[in-house]
This record gives C-alpha cells, sequence and structure tokens, in this order.
C-alpha cells in the first residue's frame, strides 16, 4: 500500500504514533514524505506524498550513509519506547551510552545491530523465505549478501540482505546458489548429480531460474548480489 495511503486506524501506527505524542495522521504523513525519496518505492511506481521539505532529505540521506549508527540509535529509541526489549539489552543500552571503555560495549553493539538487521530484512520480505517462501519464523534467517566479515559498512544495511531459510540459507553460504542480476536463482553446477534425494531435487534443482520473493522495501543491492555471484558463487563443477 503506498504509504499516503496508510490507514489511521492501522495498530501498528497507532501503537507507535501514541508512544511518540503524535497522531497516526501525522506519523503516516510524516511516512509518506519519506516514500517520495525511496527509490524501491519509485521503480514501483509508488511516489509518496510531493510536499517534504529539505530536513526530509537531509534525514533520509543521513539513514543511509551510516547504517550501523542508525541501527544503533533505532534500537535505543525502541527501548526508550518500551518495544519490547529484554531487561539485559536495556543494561546494554546503557552501557553503550556510557563512557565504558570500547571492549566493554562492543559486544552490546554488535547485539543490537544484529537485532536490527534481522527484524529489518525479515520484516521486509513478511516473515517468509525469499526462495521458497517457507513461513516458520524459527527457520528463518536474515542473511548477509557481502559477509558480514567482509564490509562492516555493510552490516547492518538490509539491502544487503535476505531472508532465507535454513536450508537454502546455508546453500547461499556456501556458494551453491546465488542471484542473478534479473532476480532469479541460479544454482551451481556443484549440486548436479544424479539420482539426487527428494529434498537435494526439490530445494535445489527445481528452484533454478525461479523469480525470488521481492520484499516490500530494502530490495536486495545490485552491487552485494554481483558480489556474492563473483566471490562466492561456486559456478565451476
Amino acid at each position: 500500500m503506498p504509504f499516503g495511503q496508510i490507514r489511521h486506524q492501522n495498530p501498528i501506527i497507532v501503537k507507535l504514533a501514541r508512544s511518540i505524542g503524535r497522531t497516526p495522521s501525522a506519523l503516516s504523513m510524516k511516512m509518506g514524505n519519506f516514500a517520495r525519496l525511496d527509490p524501491a518505492h519509485r521503480r514501483r511506481n509508488v511516489g509518496g506524498l510531493s510536499h517534504g521539505g529539505k530536513l526530509d532529505r537531509k534525514i533520509w540521506d543521513e539513514f543511509h550513509e551510516n547504517w550501523t549508527e542508525l541501527a544503533l540509535e533505532s534500537e535505543l529509541a525502541l527501548q526508550r519506547l518500551g518495544s519490547g526489549a529484554a531487561a539485559d539489552d536495556k543494561l546494554e543500552a546503557l552501557a553503550i551510552s556510557s563512557d565504558a571503555p570500547s571492549e566493554t560495549t562492543r559486544p552490546a553493539k554488535v547485539r543490537l545491530v544484529q537485532r536490527f538487521f534481522r527484524e529489518s530484512v525479515l520484516s521486509s520480505y513478511d516473515y517468509a523465505c525469499t526462495i521458497c517462501e517457507l513461513r516458520l519464523r524459527n527457520m528463518l534467517n536474515a542473511s548477509h549478501i557481502i559477509p558480514w566479515s567482509v564490509d562492516a559498512a555493510r552490516r547492518a544495511d538490509p539491502r544487503n540482505g535476505l531472508s532465507l531459510c535454513a536450508f537454502h540459507d546455508r546453500a547461499f553460504d556456501r556458494g551453491l546458489l546465488t542471484i542473478d542480476e534479473h532476480l532469479r536463482v541460479n544454482v551451481s553446477e556443484q549440486v548436479r548429480i544424479d539420482d539426487p534425494p527428494r529434498l537435494h531435487n526439490v530445494g535445489l534443482l527445481e528452484i533454478e531460474n525461479r523469480p525470488i520473493r521481492l520484499p516490500e522495501r530494502f530490495h536486495p543491492d545490485a552491487d552485494a548480489l554481483a558480489y556474492h555471484r563473483e566471490h562466492i558463487f561456486l559456478d565451476a563443477g
């Protein structure tokens, strides 16, 4: 649904608006202002609202230029609003904002960034595997396209993520499958064997050239997918 048409009675919008002291209509309008800046929505001909100000652009640019800081600020804001953070997470949040040594705060920061990334990616794909559409949340992973260890700047960026079930997450991580420039699944020659068992056939061979399930937001970044195809995908037999 276009942001400009978000229903004001949506319980999530109502709850968030109440938490920040705004009306649902005001919050919906602000989301519409940001929607006009989102290239993913523009590709889908979702224009958002057209009367946003320069500050919206400044916030949008800051949002996308430093995902790690955005992740931390977002998680801390949710904790301040009482949106389900556990007690130990709240203590970790206090440590991050203190003058404690970086060795002390690093585990807390990593945990918050990971939680932001996971929730952003999985919710964007409506809690379904982008390849097989499995909807069991306990079986889903927010998978980095460019691995966590390779690019620190992309660790919290949900455009560097895919929602994958445990089976396809491992296959993607090990280079047994990838996503091509047309957002279709490619499988490695290494998975082509004679007389494959049923799971092998259904989970790998039959998904060749299948289009992935596209997310509602945070479409997978083309450069990240290109990196995966070039550096991780096992295209040789």
